[in-house]
């Protein structure tokens, strides 16, 4: 009766000391599984960054040649402007200064 019970005492002895090297074995699986999963998810991170500072770039990009598009469009309106000539300002916005056609009491002008 004692020897088996040593016997059995010593199997589950055994079978608990193997219970916790499998533990353990999956706790370190685990543990490499997520250092990589970590090591993964940081690389996305990164690269989501690079690619966010990308698009800011071509953002910033993009406007400083909408400016410069529109100062040099700016630039030409000033230019043609210049050069177009100018209406000959006439007596309150009538042709030639004088009202004609217009017989209204207000506008009419004596000769």
């Amino acid at each position: 009766e004692r020897r088996e019970r040593e016997q059995k005492l010593s199997k589950e002895m055994a079978e608990k000391a193997t219970r916790e090297l499998e533990k353990m074995q999956l706790q370190e699986k685990a543990e490499v599984k997520y250092k990589e999963w970590l090591k993964k998810k940081r690389a996305e991170e990164a690269e989501k960054k690079k690619k966010e500072k990308e698009k800011e770039k071509e953002r910033e990009a993009e406007l400083q040649e909408k400016k410069t598009r529109s100062e040099k469009v700016f630039k030409e309106w000033l230019h043609n402007t210049r050069n177009k000539p100018r209406p000959v300002l006439n007596g309150y916005g009538f042709p030639c200064g004088k009202s004609t056609g217009l017989y209204f009491c207000c506008t009419y002008v004596m000769p």
